[in-house]
C-alpha cells in the first residue's frame, strides 16, 4: 500500500497521530525534502530505504513506489503540508491509478492554517471576510488567465499567497489594483518551524520590510482586513440569537 501523508507545516508536532504511525511502520519513505522537516523521520524504523524527492523526477518516485509495490513492502510518500494543495500528487494519483497499484491520503495542517495559528488570526470575520483566496503569483509555472491575482483581488476578501514572496513586489502592484493600499498585510516566514518570522505591514510597506528582511521563499502571504481589529460579534454565541442547540434570550 502507498500512504500519501501531509507532514504539517514544519513542526513535527503538527504531524498527525495517524500520519506518524504509518511513517513509523513504512519500509520505504519518499519525502520532499526540499520544505518536509527531516525530524519526522527520526523514528523510522531500521532498514528503512528513505528516499529524497528533491533530487527525484515523476518517473523516479514511481519507479520507487512499483517496486516497493511488488516486493509487498509498505510506502509512505511524505509532502509538506496537506498534500492537496500544492502538492503535485494528482499526477502521482493518476500514474498509481495505471498501474493498479492502490494508494491511501491522510491528511495534514497546511502552512497556511499554521500561520493563522502563528499571527492568531481568524481569516473569516463576520462582516469583515467570509471568503478566502487560496492562490499564487505566476512565476515559471502559469496560472489560469481568470485567475490572476488582479482578477482576485476585485473580491478583496481574505487572501492567502503562497510561492510568491519572491515577487513580492510585482505582486502589491497587482493587488493594489483593488485594495487599499492602507490594506493590513503579514508575511509569515516557515510558519511554526523554531526560526518562524513574522513581518507585518500594510500593502504600501511590505515589500520594502520583506526584502528587508532577506525572506523570498517559504513563506506565506496573508492579506485582509481579517488582519485588523474591526468586526462583528458572531451569531454563534450571541445570547439573543437562537439555534438548533439553544433558544436564545430575548431583550
Amino acid at each position: 500500500m502507498i500512504y500519501f501523508i501531509g507532514a504539517g507545516a514544519g513542526d513535527p508536532e503538527l504531524l498527525t497521530i495517524k500520519g506518524k504511525k504509518i511513517i513509523d511502520d513504512s519500509d520505504v519513505i519518499i519525502y520532499a525534502g526540499s520544505l518536509v522537516n527531516k525530524e519526522i523521520l527520526n523514528d523510522a524504523k531500521t532498514g528503512c530505504r528513505v528516499y529524497n524527492s528533491a533530487f527525484m523526477t515523476l518517473d523516479e518516485v514511481i519507479t520507487v513506489m512499483e517496486e516497493a509495490e511488488k516486493a509487498g513492502l509498505q510506502t509512505a510518500r511524505v509532502h509538506t503540508g496537506d498534500p492537496s494543495i500544492y502538492g503535485a500528487v494528482r499526477e502521482q494519483f493518476d500514474r498509481l491509478d495505471e498501474l493498479g497499484i492502490k494508494y491511501k491520503i491522510i491528511p495534514g495542517v497546511s502552512s497556511f492554517l499554521a500561520a493563522a495559528a502563528s499571527l492568531k488570526k481568524e481569516y473569516t470575520l463576520p462582516n469583515v471576510s467570509q471568503t478566502v483566496i487560496l492562490t499564487r503569483m505566476e512565476g515559471r509555472t502559469s496560472v489560469p488567465e481568470r485567475e490572476s491575482i488582479r482578477s482576485l483581488a476585485k473580491h478583496r476578501s481574505t487572501m492567502i499567497i503562497f510561492l510568491s514572496v519572491g515577487m513580492i513586489e510585482a505582486l502589491v502592484e497587482e493587488l493594489t489594483s483593488s485594495y487599499p493600499v492602507d490594506t493590513p498585510v503579514a508575511v509569515v516566514y516557515k510558519a511554526s518551524w523554531e526560526d518562524e518570522k513574522i513581518i507585518r505591514g500594510t500593502l504600501e510597506n511590505i515589500a520594502m520590510k520583506t526584502i528587508a528582511e532577506g525572506i523570498s521563499k517559504t513563506a506565506i502571504i496573508a492579506v485582509g482586513d481579517f488582519l485588523g481589529n474591526e468586526y462583528d460579534l458572531s451569531k454563534l454565541y450571541d445570547k439573543t440569537f437562537s439555534h438548533e442547540f439553544r433558544k436564545g434570550i430575548i431583550e
